[in-house]
Formats: structure tokens, C-alpha cells, sequence
């Protein structure tokens, strides 16, 4: 399949795959339930090994919440000035599969970042797991029980500029190794 910049549009997902980009800018806008929702169902629609599903959802709207979320990674600012933070977290007890929970839990967080774009909201993964300090701050703030631990932060919202709103073509050819007996 060729796929050149001149390729149309097309309806079946493609389009929100190459225009996700990482949104740390947002307007006041709110998130409403109904996208929350949707952003959750995508989630969940996330493969998993042996269909463990090992996630768990805090959708975080206050403010004062936000801004404690920020605190949690050096890198969580953009979390204080969004509407809305999803935080997916990882169940850590009963799993089929807990090698491959990271696996499960960041393909679940890929599907809320491409529903996102295709909703027209911006949305930046902000890494906790698996630093441990940011872990307990994550812990800390959400007061989350045993067999649970905060994966990521997910800031959401409308995106401030449409700048911030693009994403890159990030295709490297000599990042493939093409092992199919042709071109060998």
C-alpha cells in the first residue's frame, strides 16, 4: 500500500492516527460527560493478554485536584491547566498475564489519545508508572487502596491553539529491517 501525502482523507481511522499530537495547551472549555465516556469506552476497548483488562479510571475535574496532579511528575504541568485529567490505573492483583500489564495498560491509554483527536479534544500522556516516587504521589493524591497504582495522567481538553493540535509525520526507513526474502 502506498501511502503519500496526497492521500485522501479516509473515514476508518487513519486520519486520527497521524494527527494525534501531544496537546500541553488548553482553552477553559470543559470536557463534558458524554466525551469522558467515550474516551473511557475507547479505553476499554483496548486488547489485553488473555483479556485481563487490569485497568481502573479516575476522571478528575476539580481543580484543586488538577493542580495536586501536576505535583505528581516534574512533567505534569500541562495537567494543572486542563479541564480534565483521566488516570488510568493499573490493577496490580488478579492477573492472568502481570508481565504483560504494562503492554495492556498502554494500549489502553494509545485508544484514549486517538479518541481524543477523533472528538476533537487534545490530550498529553504524562508518564508515572513505574517511577516509584511518582507512583506514591499519584497514591497520595488520588488516595488509591492496595492493587492499585496510578499508570499515567492523561491532561484533556480543547486544544488552545490549532498549532498545538497537528501532529508529525514521523515515518524512518532506517528504523525498518525489512525480512520478507525479497530484499534481502
Amino acid at each position: 500500500m502506498n501511502m503519500s501525502a496526497d492521500v485522501e482523507k479516509d473515514t476508518n481511522g487513519r486520519d486520527v492516527i497521524f494527527e494525534r499530537a501531544s496537546v500541553r495547551a488548553f482553552t477553559d472549555a470543559p470536557v463534558s460527560d458524554e466525551q469522558a465516556r467515550l474516551l473511557l469506552r475507547a479505553a476499554m476497548a483496548a486488547p489485553s493478554a488473555g483479556n485481563q483488562q487490569p485497568w481502573e479510571f479516575y476522571v478528575v475535574r476539580d481543580p484543586q485536584m488538577l493542580a495536586k496532579l501536576a505535583g505528581c511528575s516534574p512533567y505534569a504541568k500541562p495537567t494543572a491547566k486542563a479541564p480534565c485529567c483521566i488516570v488510568p490505573c493499573l490493577r496490580t492483583q488478579g492477573l492472568r498475564f502481570p508481565g504483560c500489564a504494562s503492554q495492556d495498560m498502554g494500549a489502553c491509554v494509545e485508544n484514549i489519545l486517538l479518541e481524543a483527536t477523533r472528538l476533537g479534544l487534545g490530550a498529553v500522556w504524562q508518564a508515572i508508572y513505574p517511577e516509584p516516587e511518582r507512583m506514591q504521589a499519584a497514591r497520595e493524591v488520588l488516595g488509591l487502596g492496595d492493587g492499585l497504582e496510578a499508570f499515567c495522567l492523561i491532561a484533556i481538553g480543547t486544544p488552545a491553539s490549532e498549532v498545538h493540535a497537528k501532529g508529525a509525520d514521523r515515518y524512518d526507513e532506517s528504523r525498518v529491517s525489512w525480512v520478507d526474502g525479497e530484499r534481502a
